[in-house]
């Protein structure tokens, strides 16, 4: 839809209102694993940092039962993503670099799905995790997901 501003999990908006090879341009500035909680901070009338603040959001990973389960679904898929995958945890065994890797997986999967052959995406990150997700993307991107 032209003009649009989804708010909320960009998987669930992808996946319910995204159609396939539909977009031509996507910007991704995800969390970067940076293992820190970040807040709003409010200043005073005086321009003080005030005592106010409310948690923006949570950078921070703990392979879980969510996580686990995710990477069943992906790893079941049996393509490139799944090796990728099975690679990675081969390597890291169960932790919160792979927690975030699984994380991002699907998302980026279904960047592919609606994105036109022509698209361009541009990926804001930095050196926690970039390397790894480099490999990622070249799974999804470059090898094909099949």
């Amino acid at each position: 839809m032209e003009n649009t501003l989804y708010y909320g999990d960009n998987l669930d908006i992808l996946r319910r209102y995204i159609h396939d090879e539909s977009i031509d341009l996507v910007y991704l500035d995800p969390p970067f694993k940076s293992d820190q909680n970040y807040n709003i901070l409010f200043k005073e009338q005086n321009g003080s940092r005030a005592a106010s603040q409310i948690k923006a959001f949570e950078d921070t990973w703990t392979w879980t039962q969510e996580s686990e389960e995710t990477y069943t679904d992906l790893v079941t898929r049996g393509d490139r993503v799944a090796d990728c995958l099975k690679a990675f945890r081969t390597f890291f065994g169960p932790c919160d670099m792979l927690a975030y890797l699984v994380m991002m997986a699907p998302r980026l999967v279904e960047l592919k799905r609606v994105m036109k052959s022509t698209a361009t995406i541009y990926f804001h990150c930095d050196p926690a995790a970039s390397h790894y997700l480099k490999i990622l993307m070249d799974a999804i991107f470059l090898l094909g997901s099949s």
